[in-house]
């Protein structure tokens, strides 16, 4: 597992690690979100970030097709950043709208569009970036 960071206050990326393709890369992915905001000083988006990079991590794990993710973690602006999962599907994500209640998967980019600001899919000649952004409330 690589793990690279910078020590820009702003910028892109801030951090990123590439992870296996399973599951359990949620955990490592929610820590590595952990670690920069607690770095970035923007403890209050932790709990959302952390599930929205969930999120996002499962929709690549069931939707890839190679062993390894991107995770990457980049700060825009001073209050605003940027979670992004990185895999090799072209295949873009759609938020699901049905209101099946015996569906226990498939909406968590409802929940991704719940707690962000925005998100989107960067399209890459060999795959795509899944990303949302999460701005910090000022007071």
């Amino acid at each position: 597992m690589t793990v690279t960071a910078t020590s820009r206050p702003t910028g892109h990326p801030g951090y990123s690690q590439t992870l296996p393709r399973e599951p359990q890369s949620a955990v490592a992915a929610r820590r590595l979100v952990r670690t920069a905001l607690i770095v970035w000083r923007l403890e209050s988006l932790i709990d959302d970030a952390t599930l929205v990079v969930t999120e996002l991590v499962s929709n690549a794990v069931d939707h890839s097709r190679l062993p390894s993710i991107r995770v990457l973690v980049s700060r825009p602006s001073v209050k605003r950043i940027r979670v992004g999962v990185v895999d090799r599907s072209k295949t873009v994500p759609m938020p699901r709208t049905d209101s099946n209640g015996d569906q226990l998967r498939g909406r968590g980019l409802v929940l991704v569009d719940a707690l962000t600001e925005q998100w989107g899919t960067e399209l890459y000649r060999w795959g795509k970036q899944v990303w949302a952004e999460l701005k910090e409330e000022t007071t």
